[in-house]
């Protein structure tokens, strides 16, 4: 039989088809969301709130990928530039989006398996979709309070249901080691003690705080004052001081090798997806890590009228928790990396079988082409990059009337900035709440004050 001739540079050009459309989801890689974000960060730490705004919104129209966790961040500008109602909104729909996203199958779509996590929608860490609910309760307290009891609840459901979709199996559901967070039982039992007849809801609150957060040094003093329904002396009410201190955790990419435990669970996602083996060794892939930033400051130490009050003390180590939980399930985010990489490997090699590839050039070049695929991988580096890195709180007894109230940056035993002040009004047996942010030795944004009458 004769041969047609045509048939080597047929096939020779399939492969130069595979060849470009491989070179197209290389070329699509872009910057980290880490680095797009550098204007917008050092304006909100530098407490330039207006450009750090407008840097949020111009990411957000242009970074459509992105949306959400923009928003997120745009959100905690929005609260320390003093309009917690604007920030409630935009939690609020992100809350709900992040809800939505959870009931479909993002985290091993076939688009995210051949380019990498960065294209699939972020649904959020587990962590950021609680202190969603954290501040959606701080926010709305700030401005007018009339929601902040039912967010503060949905913290400890939403911890909650998240813990209890990983299943009961120990073995198989890292989550079930989740530290819980006390910040919305605490809320909760603040705004339940203000009534003056709820105490028994406060009781149950505060002792939740108590056993999640055994190290808040007024956890048991707190308890011990609800449990006898003693909110304030008469004539006196109540300042609650809340800050917001430090950097918070981000995610950066790393080299990882893959562990035993992420290659075993990667291996079941194969058999289950295609017909994909697991090579024998795997080399580094590209993973996302969550890290703590370094702060200096510890504390914020309070003064009213010129006499010191406290200091206050943290009800919620954001850093800690993003941290801790963020390990716990590292190992089916690196097995998600593992699996992207023998897919890709597994479509050089079915490219190869499909064009008949016999040139050693041609060969040669999608061999490169999947070297360069792996190699342009970006992890996916989206987080709420905002958050501050403790939450924290003090209560403070106070006589009916104005006062000054001066707040203070510190470490350790020393004061590390500038006081700010502001006054407020205590009214007779009522809540005040205070919040102020300080990544750092200075405050950004403003000093909030919402009173109840």
């Amino acid at each position: 039989m004769t041969k047609n001739p045509r048939q080597p540079a047929m096939r020779y050009h399939r492969a130069a088809q595979c060849l470009i459309a491989s070179l197209g989801c290389v070329l699509a890689g872009c910057a980290s969301h880490a680095k797009q974000l550098v204007t917008l960060r050092d304006s909100y730490y530098a407490d330039r709130m207006t450009v750090a705004g407008e840097a949020a919104d111009k990411l957000i129209q242009k970074k459509k990928s992105d949306v959400d966790v923009l928003k997120l961040d745009r959100a905690m500008i929005q609260l320390a530039a003093g309009k917690p109602a604007d920030a409630e909104k935009s939690l609020r729909e992100i809350r709900d989006r992040f809800d939505a996203l959870e009931g479909q199958d993002i985290a091993e779509s076939a688009f995210s398996l051949v380019t990498d996590d960065t294209k699939r929608a972020y649904a959020g860490e587990d962590y950021e979709k609680i202190l969603i609910r954290c501040f959606l309760s701080l926010s709305n307290l700030m401005h007018d309070g009339s929601d902040a009891k039912a967010y503060a609840l949905q913290v400890t459901e939403k911890q909650q249901s998240i813990i209890q979709a990983g299943g009961d199996d120990a073995t198989k559901n890292p989550k079930l080691a989740y530290k819980r967070v006390a910040l919305g039982a605490y809320l909760n039992g603040a705004l339940q003690e203000a009534t003056h007849r709820d105490y028994d809801d406060a009781a149950r609150s505060i002792q939740l705080v108590v056993n999640w957060e055994p190290d808040f040094k007024f956890g048991k003093q707190d308890l011990s004052r609800v449990t006898t329904g003693h909110h304030s002396e008469q004539g006196h009410g109540v300042l609650y001081v809340f800050t917001l201190i430090g950097r918070g955790p981000y995610k950066e990419e790393r080299a990882e090798e893959a562990s035993s435990a992420a290659l075993l669970i990667a291996d079941r996602i194969l058999s289950v997806t295609g017909k994909h083996s697991l090579p024998p060794t795997i080399a580094p892939v590209k993973v996302p890590m969550v890290v703590c930033s370094r702060n200096r400051i510890s504390t914020v130490r309070v003064a009213v009228d010129g006499q010191k009050s406290g200091e206050t003390e943290t009800i919620t180590d954001i850093g800690r928790m993003a941290v801790d939980q963020y390990q716990a399930v590292f190992p089916t985010i690196m097995a998600r990396a593992v699996v992207r990489r023998v897919v890709k490997k597994g479509a050089i090699y079915a490219t190869k079988e499909a064009a008949q590839v016999d040139n050693p050039l041609v060969s040669l070049a999608l061999d490169g082409v999947g070297v360069a695929w792996e190699a342009t991988e970006n992890a996916d580096t989206r987080c709420w990059g905002l958050l501050p890195d403790k939450i924290q709180v003090l209560r403070v007894e106070l006589p009916v009337g104005t006062h000054d109230v001066s707040l203070t940056p510190g470490a350790d035993r020393a004061n590390i900035g500038p006081a700010v002040g502001r006054k407020v009004t205590i009214t007779d047996g009522s809540n005040t709440y205070l919040m102020a942010t300080f990544p750092d030795s200075h405050l950004v944004g403003e000093v909030l004050v919402s009173e109840r009458q």
